[in-house]
């Protein structure tokens, strides 16, 4: 065989194997079609998966509202609480994200101080060590000043407190 052809044969076999192994990358929801669903039953569904603490399926659900009824006032709702479910996931810049968004859409909701509520609470997680750097802190004081809201909740408030004390 010439040498330039037994270079393009082994090219033309890579090409192969490797578009035979693209072709089997495919994953489940690419395979799912569209199905539009009462509105009432994806935010129960998301209610849910946040009740049984799969962070991951309820938020899927909220975007779901979002993306299927994205003027009802579900979908207004769902957006806090994809802000909620990353909040319980750990993922605080998407719940900050997502609680600035619902501002941004809705900032004279009644929901609002909530929303700031989330958005500082996820700064306040993030305080490892109040001797060290004070900008998470400033940010989540300032978070919640630009609110309005107090602390919701006992338990909440007690954790917030000491860190807000030594941060002002």
């Amino acid at each position: 065989m010439i040498p330039g052809k037994s270079q393009i044969a082994r090219a033309l076999a890579l090409a192969l194997v490797a578009g035979g192994l693209a072709a089997c990358n495919t994953t489940r929801q690419e395979n799912l079609q569209y199905v539009e669903e009462p509105v009432a039953n994806l935010y129960n569904r998301g209610a849910q998966m946040l009740d049984r603490r799969r962070w991951a399926e309820a938020l899927r659900a909220f975007e779901e509202v979002e993306r299927q009824h994205p003027y009802s006032s579900w979908a207004r709702r769902a957006m806090l609480m994809e802000a909620y479910a990353h909040y319980n996931a750990n993922q605080y810049d998407e719940a900050i994200a997502d609680a600035q968004r619902f501002l941004a859409l809705h900032p004279g909701n009644e929901s609002a101080p909530y929303a700031f509520y989330l958005i500082s609470i996820c700064y306040f997680e993030r305080i490892l060590d109040v001797g060290r750097d004070q900008a998470t802190t400033e940010r989540a004081l300032i978070s919640l000043r630009d609110g309005g809201a107090p602390l919701p909740g006992k338990p909440l408030r007690a954790r917030c407190e000491p860190q807000a004390r030594h941060g002002l």
